[in-house]
Order: C-alpha cells, then structure tokens, then sequence
C-alpha cells in the first residue's frame, strides 16, 4: 500500500511537470484524451516512469493492477477537485451540506480515498461496486471518456443499456440520463442506425393554389396504374395488353380530368397532352414528378423546363408556350393535394371493376369508366356541407366546370324568351360568381393551418455529412453523402439539397428532399 501511494504522488509530479506554467496538478489535463482507454494508458505510462525511478520491481505490479491502479488514481484526484468541500466534512466526520449535490447520497470515504454512495444496501451480499458505486461529476471529461466506453460496448444500444452497463460497472454517475442522452444524439453511428429525417417548417403555399383563375391553368400530371385490357379475341382466346391513366389535377379548384394511353412513351404522352389541352384550353403551368416521359414531352414540345437544381424561380412565357415544374425525386409530401387524389380515383376504380369482369374490360369500357370516375371527383364537396337552408347548394369543382346547379333557377329572375340571351349570360355569370365567392369565403381558409411540421429547424448547410435514405435497400447499405448545394426556398428555408455520394466508384450528384435525409455530422463554423 505504501508502495502504491509513493507511485500515486510520484506521478502526480510527472503530470505536474508537463505544464510548467500550472505547478499544481489540474484534471483539465484530462481534457487532452477523447478516449477512456488512452487516458488510462497514459497514466500506466507516468506509473511505470514512477516505478523506474523508485527502483521497484516490476514484477510486484500486474498489468491488469497497473491498469486498475490508474483508474482509481483519475477518478481520486477528480472527486479531490469537484468534491473537495464534501471529502473533508466526511473525514471530519461532520454532515453534508444540504445544498451539495451529494447530499441524497449518502456519501462516504472508502480505504482506498475514494468517494462511494452510501445508500441502503450495505447488507447485500452485493459486489463492493454494485452496494456502493463510485460516484464521478456528470459534468466532468471523464464521465464524457467513460459513457463513450459503455456506449461502445453495448454497440451503440439505447439509454437503458448504456445506463444498466455504467452501473455494472460499479460507477454512479450524478446527471448521467442527460449525459447519456446527450451522447447518443451526438453519435454518428446512432444517427446511422436509427436517426429520423430531417426536418423543416411547412413551407407556404405556392401562388399557384391561391389564385382564382380558369378552371386547369396550374395543372398537375401524375400516372397510374397498369390494367390489363382485351385489344382483340382470336380464336385461341384473346389478346391482352397494358393501358395507364394519366391524371390531370387542377390546383385551384381541385378538379381531375383522366386520359387513358396504351403505353408510357414520349409520343403517347404528347398525343394525350394535345387532347388535354384542346378540351381544357391552354395550361400556364404544369407540375410532375421526375419521370423519364415527362421530361422527354418537355423536351420535345420545347416547353420551359425547371430542374430542381436551378433556383426557384417562375417565369411565365407566352401564351402559346407553358412552363414545367419537377420535383424532387422521392418528394411525394411536396405534391400532397393531388397525391391524395390518386388514392381517391383508385377507390372508387376498384368499386368499379369488381362489378366488371376481368375478360370484359376493354379499352371503351375503362375509357367510360374513367370518365364515370371524372364526374364522381368532381361532384365531390371541397368544403364542408353547410347546414343552413339558405345555403342549399355545395361547393364542387363541377359546379364551374358544367355551370349547372339544381338551384340556378333561383339565380336569374325575370327570364322570358325577349331577353333569353341576356337571361343566358346572366346565369353563366351569377354561377361562376357564386362558386369564386365560396371558394374564398368557404374552402380558401381550410388551408391556412399547417398539418405538421410547425416548428423551424437548422438548415442542412453546405459540408454537411448526410445518409442518403433508400426504399430497396436495408438501413446499413444507404449511402453516405455530402451536401453539395443546399437550395433555399423563398423564405430562406432549406427543404431540398443535392447530395454528392460515391456508387461504383462514380460520383454521383443526386437531388433529394430533407425528409430523405438522416443528418451525421454538423458542418462546424470553422470548417466553412
């Protein structure tokens, strides 16, 4: 024992020598080492100097004693300063303040000087280390070193394991839930295996959702499907082949108009475009996902495109040209009111086709289906259905598109075949006026609540170290990346970026949405 306390001021003495300018021993020294184990190393290290110069055998001191012996030695001189005040009350054999953190626990000095929690189990045939831990300041570097340790061990568990883990160990530490999950959220590794997307302030809503105008001049595109339909019988049987449908989304008004194609191709698109667009006029601004036969259309019908790469920005052409706006690929909650209406079309199909054989459904059957669909959507109440008797009427996408209501009559008064012309613009004009008053009275401010995403968040900055989510693959084989461009949206917020990973030893640059992003490792202000 007195062998082991003339090691103990012994390297006291040689930390103390390695900073001339502090002559006293500071544990701020500790501060130096990221890793417990290291730590504990280096304080071998000073021992076995100790020893040399004491001229003591080094078969008298283990490497696992050695080892132990340093350990006790940081915790000591760390309970020395954090405690110093509470130490010396209890050997003076006086109580503990009430306002010391150690109050509640009971402490005590063991032989060793070291500082245990008292506690009530002193009778349990327990472990020295399980009845009485050692108790180490949360808010010291070493309780940082030694969570880290645990944590590694329990191969980055969760907060029970790694607490369960410290006190298997024989260690109290004061604070240690908020230490813990301190550096769990900090953690790359957690973060890579079950960190949550980013997340960013629901933006507004674009211009295009909030401006009365006809009915289809801010248009959004989506596909669905396939079905498998009869093109001809043969004798043998008959011949089948694959139809999609391509929906058309009114912004505005949240009307649908359905095309049905024979197959997803440039030209079959663009011939179903040129239908669309002779029946619904002239379209200003359309919207779609990323997909390879909307960008060939655009292309080939030489319309404005926007990528997601360049900066938002809308600029509309003349009125025989139209301007296209991509999303970003896997950004499904930025095209959220005609996603919805995918959902609400294919219900109401399979209704349909369970009252029509599979043998039957032809091209002119799934075309008048569609459209029987069409007249379905539109009827359908955008706001809810009012209960006063005043306002018998509901407010329906079809009630612009048709000018027909149930109760028109009461809108003109004094019709008579003298003035039926002028009786005739007089009802075209009072419909349409009723549903734009509606449509702002009634279903314009059911928009103005944000469904999620209240709160804004740090922006994702350029250097930021990210983990690319992928939907076919398992979590340990996403990609990581880095954030090459963080494109900012109009109130400054960042809610896309374009990512730079490696994939077959090619660099990829890939636009992707926040929510498909797990953040790793924070861009530091010194890094920019």
């Amino acid at each position: 024992m007195d062998q082991d306390y003339e090691l103990q001021s012994e390297v006291r003495s040689c930390v103390t020598k390695v900073d001339k300018s502090q002559p006293q021993f500071e544990t701020q020294r500790f501060e130096r080492f990221s890793d417990w184990k290291k730590l504990v190393c280096a304080i071998v290290g000073l021992q076995s100097i100790a020893r040399d110069r004491h001229h003591i055998s080094p078969s008298a001191f283990s490497s696992a004693y050695a080892y132990i012996t340093a350990e006790n030695f940081i915790i000591r001189q760390v309970q020395c300063e954090y405690y110093a005040v509470d130490i010396q009350r209890i050997h003076s054999k006086m109580s503990i303040l009430k306002d010391s953190p150690l109050y509640s626990l009971n402490p005590f000095v063991d032989e060793d000087g070291m500082l245990r929690i008292g506690g009530r189990l002193n009778k349990a045939e327990l472990e020295v280390g399980l009845k009485n831990p050692l108790i180490i300041p949360g808010r010291h570097h070493i309780a940082l070193l030694l969570v880290r340790m645990y944590h590694e061990q329990v191969n980055h568990q969760g907060r029970h394991f790694r607490e369960g883990a410290v006190r298997a160990a024989g260690l109290w530490i004061t604070s240690g839930k908020r230490l813990i999950n301190s550096v769990i959220f900090k953690c790359v590794k957690c973060r890579k295996l079950r960190g949550r997307g980013a997340e960013q302030k629901m933006a507004d809503l674009p211009e295009d959702r909030l401006t009365p105008c006809p009915p289809f001049t801010f248009v959004r595109v989506d596909t669905f499907g396939p079905w498998s339909v009869t093109t001809r019988r043969t004798r043998g049987g008959q011949a089948n082949s694959k139809h999609w449908a391509l929906l058309f989304t009114c912004l505005v008004i949240r009307a649908v108009h359905i095309e049905v194609i024979d197959e997803l191709s440039t030209s079959a698109f663009i011939n179903m475009l040129r239908r669309f667009i002779s029946i619904r006029g002239k379209m200003k601004e359309f919207r779609s996902d990323r997909g390879t036969n909307f960008t060939g259309a655009c292309s080939v019908l030489n319309v404005n495109v926007i990528n997601v790469e360049d900066e938002p920005i809308k600029r509309f052409l003349s009125d025989n040209k139209a301007s296209w706006i991509f999303n970003p690929p896997q950004a499904s909650h930025m095209g959220g009111v005609w996603e919805r209406m995918i959902g609400v079309v294919r219900r109401i199909l399979d209704s349909m086709l369970a009252n029509v054989s599979h043998r039957n459904l032809t091209q002119d059957v799934l075309t008048t289906l569609m459209a029987e669909i069409c007249a379905i959507v539109n009827a359908r109440p955008i706001v809810p259905v009012s209960s006063d008797p005043e306002v018998p009427g509901i407010l329906s996408p079809s009630s612009l598109l048709t000018l027909k209501s149930d109760h028109a009559e009461n809108l003109v008064t004094n019709c008579n075949m003298t003035d039926l012309y002028q009786s005739q613009w007089r009802l075209v004009q009072a419909l349409a006026e009723q549903f734009w008053s509606r449509w702002k009275t009634d279903y314009l401010h059911t928009l103005q609540a944000r469904r999620k995403w209240f709160d804004s968040k740090p922006n994702i900055e350029q250097g930021d170290v990210v983990l690319l989510r992928e939907k076919d693959t398992v979590r340990n084989e996403w990609p990581i990346g880095l954030v090459e461009n963080a494109i900012q949206s109009e109130d400054g917020k960042i809610r896309k970026a374009v990512i730079r990973v490696i994939r077959k030893n090619s660099v990829l640059k890939l636009t992707r949405p926040i929510t498909e992003l797990v953040l790793l490792m924070k861009v530091s202000a010194n890094d920019k």
